[in-house]
């Protein structure tokens, strides 16, 4: 896999996390265990997409 196609499904899936927490978010009497959980894999995804972009910039320079 590229590294830009690395990126984009990093990105998608990020994007696919805030969505599904939006929506628990939406409900009133929403699964705060479940939020917490989306939102610290949305953070781990969010730390690898910066890691990879910091490395792909510096490979470039």
């Amino acid at each position: 896999m590229s590294m830009q196609s690395h990126l984009s499904e990093l990105e998608r899936k990020h994007q696919a996390l805030e969505n599904e927490i939006n929506d628990l978010l939406a409900h009133p009497g929403g699964d705060d265990l479940k939020i917490a959980e989306l939102k610290r894999k949305k953070l781990l995804v969010k730390d690898e997409l910066t890691k990879l972009r910091q490395d792909e910039s510096a490979s470039v320079h």
